[in-house]
């Protein structure tokens, strides 16, 4: 069974839900895939794994990072789910890049390269927002691009994450400004 709880955040509304493992879907309100993987068999329900989610996020959004994280259980291939797991390990405040990313998955498999787009691909369908941080993932140029949650709310996260803006802009056009 699939529960859902809406949470009011100071970027505007956000949908969480869980199963009985852990947390499945942190969604802005109207963001690119919204609530994609949501099991239309599902019941608002304030349950331990969201109330925990809920206590990460009033931490997050009062400008700390949080020292725990809550059960997670993102639903995905398992390049996906690898590329995820390379997200957890962004540190709060500070970014990477769709490349380094990309080297390290290359890396974990002794292949030569692997594709950045395809980091990116999964990157873009993380449907565990914000505590899986794909905010803090730029392109090598700077770029500030691939938030589902829109451009305007990556700039916010990373700022209230206190992360130096300096060297990011956003871009003038692309088809991931959201």
């Amino acid at each position: 069974m699939m529960y859902t709880l809406h949470y009011d955040s100071p970027l505007g509304g956000i949908l969480l839900a869980a199963d009985e493992t852990g947390l499945t879907g942190l969604w802005f309100d109207g963001e690119k895939y919204f609530a994609d993987l949501l099991d239309s068999e599902h019941t608002a329900q304030e349950t331990p794994v969201l109330l925990e989610t809920k206590r990460w996020l009033d931490i997050y959004f009062s400008g700390q990072e949080p020292d725990f994280t809550p059960p997670l259980h993102p639903i995905g291939s398992p390049f996906r789910q690898e590329v995820w797991e390379l997200l957890l390990r962004i540190p709060y405040g500070q970014t990477t890049t769709y490349g380094a990313l990309a080297k390290q998955l290359a890396a974990r498999h002794s292949l030569s390269r692997m594709s950045a787009q395809a980091v990116g691909g999964a990157v873009g369908h993380n449907e565990i927002s914000i505590i899986i941080p794909c905010h803090r993932v730029v392109g090598t140029n700077g770029s500030l691009t691939g938030y589902a949650g829109g451009i305007d709310k990556k700039v916010k996260l990373l700022t209230l994450e206190k992360v130096c803006m300096d060297d990011f802009f956003v871009p003038t056009k692309g088809t991931a400004l959201v």
